[in-house]
């Protein structure tokens, strides 16, 4: 078994060593382009999880939460939104152009099309990769609210945050416009600023906030327009909440 461990890290070893940025690691080698004993073996190991990691880091996820005069209100990997102007960078994604409600950016020498409202692009890395973070940071807006973009199975969605509500809650248009069944969901009712009203409890295939993505979210749908998905406590009890000042951090739990 250790052999083939340590042909399978050298065969590893050979075909990634020409790969930025962990190349140089190519180095630690006998001299004939494998690894040199057991020292050799634990590089070739260690060099994988190095490349793997160097891969993974690659990703990212970038959103368009809104313009500010001719500067785009970026999101990166689920941080803290950022006025960026044209011409300037912000974590490596730079701002070329804005109009109207949509910016174009240039990411690892590729440009791409921001909206406002669209779900995050993922860009680099290995697919869904860019899905797979555990840290949300949102910030106040001038009515103290946290309100952020995001997606629920894939799709668009504007949201704001409510400790108050039991579940993720929005009204039948946002319903209709992401797809969702919700006729076919459970129904009850709904207490509300004018009274009781008909709900459909249902299950959200994913929400997703930057680059934290949850899975199977019990939500509400009532007939009732809202301006807003309210992003209820089905899915804030996943994370660790903590608030400092105008910043909600929240760090996900499971």
């Amino acid at each position: 078994m250790g052999r083939r461990c340590e042909a399978l890290c050298a065969q590893l070893y050979s075909e990634a060593a020409s790969l930025p940025p962990c190349a140089w690691f190519a180095t630690q080698t006998n001299g004939s382009g494998r690894p040199g004993g057991a020292q050799g073996f634990v590089g070739a190991c260690v060099f994988v999880l190095l490349l793997l990691a160097c891969t993974a880091a690659s990703a990212q996820s970038v959103a368009l939460q809104g313009m500010l005069g001719s500067s785009a209100l970026l999101i990166v990997n689920g941080g803290a939104p950022k006025a960026v102007a044209t011409g300037a960078t912000h974590q490596g994604v730079k701002v070329i152009s804005t109009s109207g409600d949509q910016a174009v950016v240039e990411i690892e020498g590729k440009r791409h099309t921001l909206r406002v409202g669209e779900a995050p692009a993922s860009v680099g890395g290995t697919g869904g990769a860019s899905a797979r973070g555990n840290r949300i940071v949102l910030t106040a807006g001038s009515g103290g609210h946290f309100m952020t973009q995001g997606a629920i199975n894939g799709q668009a969605a504007n949201f704001v945050v409510d400790t108050g509500a039991t579940m993720v809650a929005m009204g039948a248009a946002d319903a209709d416009r992401l797809g969702l069944n919700y006729k076919a969901g459970q129904p009850g009712y709904s207490t509300t600023a004018n009274g009781v009203a008909p709900a459909w409890r249902i299950k959200l295939g994913s929400v997703r906030v930057g680059d934290v993505e949850i899975y199977d979210v019990d939500a509400m749908v009532t007939p009732q327009p809202m301006p807003f998905v309210l992003l209820g406590n089905s899915f804030l009890t996943r994370f660790q909440m903590k608030r400092e000042n105008d910043q909600m951090v929240l760090e996900r739990r499971y």
